[in-house]
Parts: C-alpha cells; sequence; structure tokens
C-alpha cells in the first residue's frame, strides 16, 4: 500500500514522469495505470483498525475547565498536558495526548478575544446625554447631562438641563461649539430620538426635521 501511494504521489504532482516510474519501481504500464487510477489497490482491505474519535465524549468537559480558567491568573491556567493528565485520571481517557492538545487548540481559536484598536483624528468629536443627580435649593433632582468629547485631544464640554429634550440637545451643541472655537469635522451620535428618526440599515439613519435644521445651520462652520 505504501509503494502504491508513493508512487501516485510523484507521478501525480509532477515529481516522476510515468516512464521514470516504470523504470525506477520495476513495474509496467498496464499497472502504472492501475495505480494511476485508483487510491487503493483493487481489492485491498485496511488491516488497521480506523482510530475512533475517543476525545469526543470528553470535549464538553475540556471546555468547561478551558472557560473556567479564564477566571483565574494566567500562570494557574491548565496546560493541554495538564487536561491530558486530568483526562486520563479522572475520566479514564484511554486516547493519545496529540488529540486532546489538538482539542485545547482548537477551542482557543475558536474562543480567541479579538481587540480592535480605536481611532480617533484631530477634529472628531462624539455627543452623548447622561445623567447625574444635583442639588438645587436644597433639593435633590435628576438632570440630563450633554456631553461633547473631542477624543484626540481630550476636550469635553458638558452642561447640566433639566431633561433629555430637542432643546437641550439643539443648546448643548451652540455652547459646546462656543466652548472649543469651531464646529468638528465629523460627530459621532448614539441612536437618540433626538436625532435619529428611524433606523434603516446597519448603517444608515433617518435623522430627524430638528436634527436637519442643526446641520444645515452649522454646514460650512470650521
Amino acid at each position: 500500500m505504501e509503494k502504491w501511494t508513493e508512487v501516485r504521489r510523484r507521478v501525480l504532482t509532477g515529481a516522476l514522469s510515468k516512464r521514470a516510474a516504470c523504470l525506477e519501481y520495476g513495474i509496467n504500464w498496464r499497472t502504472l495505470a492501475k495505480m494511476l487510477a485508483h487510491a487503493e489497490p483493487p481489492g485491498y482491505r485496511r488491516t488497521a483498525k480506523r482510530q475512533q474519535p475517543v476525545v469526543g465524549p470528553h470535549l464538553a468537559w475540556i471546555h468547561e475547565v478551558l472557560e473556567h480558567d479564564k477566571q483565574e491568573p494566567v500562570k494557574q491556567r491548565h496546560t493541554a498536558k495538564r487536561i491530558f493528565t486530568r483526562l486520563k485520571v479522572e475520566r479514564r481517557y484511554t486516547g493519545r495526548y496529540t488529540m486532546v492538545k489538538e482539542a485545547v487548540k482548537k477551542w482557543k481559536a475558536t474562543t480567541k478575544e479579538v481587540f480592535v484598536p480605536l481611532s480617533h483624528p484631530p477634529g472628531e468629536a462624539q455627543v452623548n446625554f447622561g445623567f447625574a443627580y444635583v442639588d438645587v435649593a436644597g433639593e435633590r433632582q435628576q438632570v440630563a447631562l450633554f456631553v461633547m468629547s473631542l477624543p484626540y485631544s481630550d476636550a469635553v464640554s458638558i452642561q447640566a438641563f433639566p431633561r433629555e429634550c430637542t432643546e437641550a440637545f439643539v443648546e448643548g451643541h451652540n455652547r459646546a461649539f462656543r466652548f472649543i472655537g469651531g464646529v468638528p469635522k465629523k460627530i459621532r451620535y448614539d441612536n437618540s430620538k433626538i436625532a435619529v428618526a428611524k433606523i434603516t440599515g446597519s448603517r444608515e439613519r433617518q435623522v430627524t426635521k430638528e436634527f436637519q435644521r442643526l446641520q444645515s445651520h452649522y454646514t460650512g462652520h470650521t
């Protein structure tokens, strides 16, 4: 079987010509044609039993151990070798270490966290509304905070309003622009109902008329 496989591989990959294969392996053209036409000799029967995926029934347990490791210090987490040892002792695992190592590798590859670095070019801002409690005339009350920040320079304008509404949204912009001395090139917003009338797609938004007026008023300002 090994010879059959080797001849097929070398001839089919172009590493050896058919004539050279016949000479090197001492076979005739008819035998070579049969080798190239069949992946294994006709009538061939495996003498070794195909290995069973004995690690399969233990995968859930392996994944549970690895998931729990996320809460542990790095130096105390399980290695594939340690999991293999525990499997043999605690679960009577009879398979090979390489199968356990591959299972651990696949789990880590599919659960690996991906970090996307944030980039904030100069002249770009973010706007959000938040809430806080303040004392006014001896009484505690909740106020809406209009926050405009410029991540590149770490400049922040925060203003308190009685509530989150269109008037506070517009006035917040007016004051923030005066504070920073201009209008940012781009402003990112959350999906506030004051600015967004309807979400029409993953990145598409239909803005409110009030927002359109604000945008139109400051178009061309820098």
